[in-house]
């Protein structure tokens, strides 16, 4: 059985854990398979937006096989664990040392925990079922976050409501998550995984340069002096302002028609 799998729906991209009598949680070589994955895609110019879930109805992804990683803890030389994993692109492909400027869903179906949660967190949005749940446990064991749990949560939901989360190392569930913005909607289980793929869709019709440079600016202004944010803010327009998809988007505005942009 492959452990992540990888299905093109157009220009959307769906990629799910595949590991359910494990609540979809990633071993080394799972893990492994998801930096792959999220390098193709980031690679592949008809591939404008991903899809990630969980299979099954009870998880997203509980996080780290501890029984594999603790293997391979105790067996990997110190040198090039930290090489490979510290310093690479982290748990889920994309939580650290991987930027992709392309817009990423997470279906969150069930279980987000740890870096299950964290993998969610470095996605752009985050659709869920009534049955999911997040948590960062790990002040519950001795440790904490590790893969930009302690980052990005603050950024989403704010300091306070990612104190609660992080020092409690309570769950929470997905009418708080939407309380707090931790999560956009939430759809009917039955309908979850249609409905972040249609809404997918509807991201892949827009001019996928809009969406690069945006996200790019977003993401590189985080902690900058506001005007150093706001130049960066306005050469990127002045960037985008140059290419073929604007000229496309205000000819389609001009006849009336849905735009038809080539990411050049």
């Amino acid at each position: 059985m492959t452990d992540i799998l990888y299905e093109a729906h157009g220009a959307v991209r769906l990629i799910t854990i595949n590991r359910p009598d494990k609540m979809n949680s990633l071993d080394f070589d799972a893990n492994d398979e998801m930096i792959r994955v999220w390098r193709e895609f980031d690679a592949d110019d008809a591939a404008r937006v991903a899809v990630v879930t969980g299979a099954g109805d009870k998880a997203f992804c509980a996080g780290a096989d501890l029984k594999t990683y603790t293997l391979n803890f105790a067996q990997a030389p110190a040198p090039e664990f930290r090489a490979k994993y510290t310093n690479g692109p982290g748990f889920g492909g994309i939580t650290r040392n991987l930027d992709i400027d392309k817009p990423i869903v997470a279906a969150v179906n069930g279980f987000a925990i740890s870096g299950g949660f964290e993998l969610a967190l470095a996605c752009d949005l985050r659709f869920c079922s009534p049955s999911a749940e997040f948590a960062l446990q790990d002040a519950k064991w001795g440790f904490h976050a590790c893969d930009g749990g302690l980052i990005r949560l603050p950024q989403i939901v704010g300091m306070g409501h990612a104190m609660e989360i992080i020092l409690s190392g309570e769950r929470v569930d997905a009418e708080h998550a939407y309380r707090i913005g931790l999560v956009n909607r939430i759809h009917p289980a039955g309908e979850l995984l249609d409905k972040s793929m249609s809404y997918a869709q509807m991201l892949a019709s827009r001019a996928p340069l809009s969406h690069r440079f945006a996200k790019e600016v977003m993401r590189r202004s985080m902690g900058m002096p506001m005007g150093e944010a706001l130049a960066l803010e306005s050469r990127s327009f002045r960037d985008v302002a140059m290419t073929e998809d604007l000229a496309e988007g205000v000819q389609s505005f001009k006849e009336r028609r849905p735009a038809q942009f080539k990411g050049r």
